[in-house]
């Protein structure tokens, strides 16, 4: 399974790269996948309404009412309509994307077993919600789609045989079974809903909404389609004849020519053991436990900051247990923390600077603790020799900076870059452990822990507690937001930033100049 996953990065990274040059990894559309993915529905919503008012919900009816929708109204029930059937395509896309994606970053591990789980389901409701709508138009696409699915469901013993009989003759229908179908087709997609909110429930800060940008350009596009190439209907269904060439919607109908060349079961088969195996992904095999991060109330303030920070909601504050003067506390729920380390990287109490007492902060994590990070951070800054040093602190889901070590290079580890407090970047520079401090982390907007970046990025601007000091050389720090497999990018950066080093002056090194971006 590693293998597959190192493939897929391998062909995510460039593109994630390429994309985020063209469109800055704000407006990165492999960024917000999820959010695209909302996006899409809120248009499938919107145009069903409309069209849904136009709709003739009988057996005669609805294909005319689709003719008129479509080319007595093309100026705006036409574009309704090409918006329904290319948002919805769109739907799968991102869909796919989006758990490609996640497999392929190992996001579905531990405590996001939960969003994987569930958002299994939404597969199966997705490709209903289309089916359901493509048997509304009535056309021979929907007759064709109507036959193999009832001879399809027929096999399942609760229906004994009896759905695929409506469809033997013209006068098999009725207005009853459409009405039918028109409530499976607004009731899948509510419930489709109802599980998205689930999917997202124990997500921090779940974005649903992409950026403007990306929202205005996924619009203009629909509507270039729209005119381009606008959703027709295929002559109307007869159950009298059998339809010949079909054009196929292989976004939600590819299983179907299945349905033709093997038997009933076999496909039953095959779908039960691919949803199965989608399920069970995420212990296949169990990914490590990682201890969770554990609350020292002697150095716990209740400052909420571990709270704000923590990507999981695996922090919550209650009221305060040992009788000190504050009035909350901050707890940790096991079951729900990952060890990102993002917690104790924002804790005011976490610093290095304490030499009379041992370094214990208010939050931590017990197999990587600060204390530890102060120890491997000394010893790194013993293994410099050479000029222009630079102490690397490094996101393990980035490049394996470890491979960029010499005499002038020496890194620690990070389980997040936001696992840093950010005086640790003080202490190395002011007790001059290292000449530069770079920050090597997962690319913009891309982190594997989603917000550690971004908070990285903001403490050191000064915009988030905790921030780096003023007295900080700004021009002594560099930040390299990259991708694993991005080793020869890294080098170069580093040693451009160690040569930038080599030409400071002492005086030039007291300048507030800002973080080197490289």
């Amino acid at each position: 399974m590693k293998f597959i996953q190192s493939l897929l990065r391998r062909g995510f990274e460039p593109m994630e790269a390429a994309l985020s040059r063209v469109f800055t990894p704000a407006w990165n559309p492999f960024y917000q996948l999820g959010a695209i993915g909302f996006f899409f529905l809120w248009i499938v919503v919107a145009s069903g309404v409309y069209i849904y008012i136009f709709f003739d919900t009988s057996i005669h009816g609805a294909y005319s009412s689709m003719e008129r929708l479509t080319y007595d109204q093309w100026y705006f029930g036409g574009v309704m309509r090409s918006f329904h059937r290319y948002a919805s395509d769109g739907m799968v896309v991102v869909m796919a994307l989006h758990m490609l994606r996640e497999f392929a970053l190992d996001r579905f591990r531990g405590v996001r077993w939960f969003s994987w789980a569930t958002g299994t389901p939404v597969i199966w409701l997705v490709i209903i919600s289309g089916i359901t709508g493509y048997w509304l138009v009535w056309d021979q696409l929907a007759q064709y789609i109507a036959v193999n699915t009832t001879e399809w469901l027929d096999l399942l013993p609760i229906f004994g045989g009896t759905i695929a009989r409506n469809f033997l003759t013209n006068t098999g229908l009725s207005d009853r079974f459409f009405t039918l179908l028109v409530f499976l087709h607004i009731a899948v997609p509510l419930f489709l809903v109802f599980t998205l909110w689930i999917h997202i429930v124990r997500v921090s800060r779940a974005k649903v909404n992409p950026a403007f940008g990306l929202m205005a350009g996924i619009t203009l596009m629909l509507l270039v389609l729209a005119f381009i190439k606008p959703a027709l209907s295929q002559p109307p269904a007869d159950m009298a004849l059998v339809p010949g060439e079909l054009a196929m919607d292989w976004y939600y109908l590819a299983f179907f020519p299945l349905l033709d060349s093997w038997p009933g079961n076999l496909v039953w088969a095959f779908a039960g053991i691919a949803t199965l195996l989608l399920m069970v992904v995420p212990w296949l095999p169990r990914g490590r436990r990682v201890p969770a991060a554990v609350v020292d109330l002697d150095n716990c303030n209740g400052c909420t900051r571990c709270v704000e920070d923590c990507p999981y909601n695996a922090v919550t504050m209650m009221p305060r247990s040992d009788g000190k003067p504050f009035p909350q506390e901050a707890v940790v729920k096991p079951k729900l923390c990952v060890g990102c380390g993002i917690c104790a990287g924002a804790c005011p109490s976490s610093t290095p600077f304490r030499r009379a007492v041992e370094p214990i902060t208010g939050i931590d994590l017990p197999d990587r603790p600060i204390k530890v990070l102060r120890q491997d951070t000394e010893q790194a800054a013993a293994r410099l020799t050479g000029p222009s040093s630079i102490l690397v602190y490094s996101c393990r889901y980035s490049v394996a900076a470890k491979d960029l070590e010499n005499s002038n290079i020496a890194v620690v580890d990070l389980p997040c870059i936001a696992a840093l407090p950010p005086s640790f970047i003080d202490y190395v520079l002011s007790r001059k452990l290292a000449d530069g401090v770079a920050l090597v982390g997962c690319p913009d907007s891309g982190c594997y822990n989603r917000f550690g970046v971004e908070w990285m990025k903001d403490r050191i601007d000064r915009k988030r507690d905790p921030h780096l000091r003023q007295r900080v050389p700004r021009d002594r720090i560099a930040a390299l937001w990259i991708g694993r497999f991005e080793k020869a990018k890294a080098k170069r950066e580093l040693q451009a930033f160690s040569q930038h080093l080599a030409q400071m002056t002492p005086a030039h090194s007291e300048e507030d100049a800002g973080v080197k971006r490289v």
